[in-house]
């Protein structure tokens, strides 16, 4: 699930996904805030929940979604709403260079070199409207 930095509150969407497993959001709230004091407040953290049998939990996190570095990047609030015929916003090299490096820290990256994910950074800059400049 998506979670907000530093910002997580037991209510929906958090609330009514923890609840019905029998887990209490509260703790993972308090818990996640916790580990997500470091980012910006309101960054959004894909979260791997994980729980066992006795109701306890763990969870992990990984880097923001591409989209939304590129987004901030581009100092846009939306993508384009026609990709490839709309332009929504500009980021340079040097942007998708720092977005590769922030998400090469990833657990599934690891392996990639920084040129593989700066490509996969350029295609989706593609597929939201954003043009790379130079």
């Amino acid at each position: 699930m998506l979670v907000p930095a530093g910002n997580a509150r037991p209510t929906p969407p958090i609330g009514p996904i923890l609840g019905q497993r029998g887990l209490k959001a509260i703790d993972f709230c308090k818990q996640f805030n916790e580990f997500t004091k470091k980012y910006e407040v309101d960054t959004p953290i894909p979260t791997i929940l994980t729980m066992q049998p006795d109701r306890k939990f763990t969870f992990s996190c990984n880097m923001p979604p591409t989209t939304w570095l590129l987004k901030r990047a581009a100092k846009i609030d939306k993508g384009a709403a026609k990709p490839k015929h709309e332009i929504a916003g500009k980021v340079s090299l040097k942007h998708i260079y720092e977005i590769a490096k922030i998400k090469q820290n990833q657990d599934n990256m690891k392996d990639f070199d920084l040129r593989s994910i700066c490509k996969s950074i350029v295609a989706t800059c593609g597929s939201i409207g954003i043009e790379v400049v130079p």
